[in-house]
């Protein structure tokens, strides 16, 4: 049986039957008889998730580069190549000085067994399946006939080297699909859809849905967008030119459109991971931007038991409230980070005002505090280990600059919130 890695909650919490997810024994997720959402670790202790993501050797995220970056250098310069036991051992020991308990995707494999918990991700994207990408689109081909197989057999390897284990959390479905959401100026996600070479089942199945109300006349489909439609090939032209369809009766098509197609998404990748692993929780696919109503109305339990999404400025407040009123489900805040580029290009005043990097920590430490006593919040995640090589310290977004050294600024300021997340939580109430 796992341990409590994280600060105990002391006082007993109360939870509505009703709202538990997950199995008990391992880690589930619930709504206290007070409103607050909490993560519950496998001896029934709530718990506040605060994770690091791609805690490992190459200090990147994803697939270990094919070139050794300036991080893998200085790792190796420290630890040497062929000792990934001796890297654990000095992450793990600034990983817990810092009040960290939980590994995000991306961890160096020797520290599933070093004392912490961890989520996974099981990057359905990947998984044979051709991608749309488009246009800020960036999702599989749900409509391929083989979607359904393809999740499977990627679940099967996402679950092997975790199921069983109660030290881990969940599995993320994805990470930052692009669900092309309704903005000025750009095509959404079923003009992308109508767009696509007629090789991609998405292109058929689009178009089937659009003309099965009228018949398949596209007379009758641009009397009711209120749009030319000549043929088919004026879609695409108008997509090539970046030229979005607004009416309100496309609107309506492309709402029911992207809902359908977020249905087929979360029905397949949750539904494959509960077939393999019926024990760990389904975190979501880590939204990169909010996607809109329609997406969000299909990422909710049973589908997924909690809503992950990117947050990498200063806007927490805004976001969160955004998911929590359109999901209504517990939420993890993912790629947490200070490297916004709001910081970076702000102007700086000589005269009057912060600097840039006292706005960056008072604006992070707002940030991280709120989502710390947010009711809906399970739990954070900081983006990266470690910076980029072309990112200059202190506006990196890692938690080691490139020669292996500690960020201080950032360390610091997360070491002081971490201690004092569940006392934030529970006095919030």
């Amino acid at each position: 049986m796992a341990k409590n890695r994280g600060t105990k909650v002391r006082d007993a919490v109360e939870f509505k039957a009703e709202t538990m997810r997950g199995r008990a024994g391992f880690f589930r997720a619930g709504q206290s008889v007070d409103g607050q959402w909490w993560l519950v670790d496998p001896l029934g202790c709530p718990f506040f998730m605060k994770a690091v993501a791609a805690v490992n050797r190459h200090g990147r995220a994803g697939a270990v580069p094919e070139h050794r970056g300036a991080y893998a250098q200085a790792v190796d310069a420290a630890h040497g190549h062929e000792d990934p036991a001796g890297f654990a051992r000095s992450a793990l020991q600034r990983l817990r000085s810092w009040q960290v308990n939980t590994l995000g995707p991306w961890a160096e494999p020797v520290l599933a067994a070093a004392g912490l918990y961890a989520t996974a991700l099981a990057d359905f994207r990947s998984c044979g399946v051709p991608v749309i990408r488009l246009h800020g689109v960036h999702v599989p081909a749900v409509f391929d006939p083989g979607w359904a197989g393809a999740c499977d057999l990627r679940a099967a390897e996402a679950v092997a080297p975790w199921a069983g284990r109660t030290d881990f959390i969940g599995y993320y479905t994805d990470d930052a699909l692009g669900w092309g959401e309704v903005k000025e100026g750009r095509p959404s996600l079923l003009q992308v859809c109508l767009s696509l070479e007629p090789g991609f089942f998405a292109y058929h199945a689009a178009w089937e849905f659009v003309l099965a109300p009228h018949g398949g006349d596209l007379a009758g489909l641009a009397k009711e967008w209120r749009v030319e439609l000549p043929n088919k090939e004026m879609v695409r032209q108008r997509t090539l030119a970046e030229k979005p369809l607004a009416t309100e009766g496309y609107a309506r098509d492309q709402e029911r459109f992207t809902r359908e197609f977020a249905r087929r998404y979360f029905t397949e990748t949750a539904g494959a991971l509960r077939r393999h692993d019926a024990d760990h929780l389904v975190l979501g696919c880590r939204f990169e931007q909010p996607p809109g109503k329609a997406v969000l109305a299909e990422c909710v339990y049973p589908k997924v038991d909690t809503v992950s999404w990117h947050c990498h400025g200063p806007d927490f407040a805004e976001q969160a409230e955004l998911y929590a009123e359109a999901a209504g489900m517990p939420l993890l805040l993912t790629a947490f980070g200070l490297s916004n580029e709001r910081f970076r290009t702000a102007p700086f005043m000589p005269h009057s005002g912060p600097t840039r990097l006292e706005r960056m920590l008072r604006d992070g430490r707002k940030a991280l505090t709120a989502a710390c006593g947010h009711p809906a919040v399970v739990g954070y995640e900081w983006a990266r280990w470690a910076d980029e090589a072309d990112e200059t310290p202190p506006f990196g977004a890692g938690l080691v600059h490139v020669d292996d050294r500690e960020a201080v600024e950032h360390t610091e300021l997360i070491a002081q919130i971490n201690a004092r997340a569940e006392g934030v939580r529970r006095r919030s109430l």
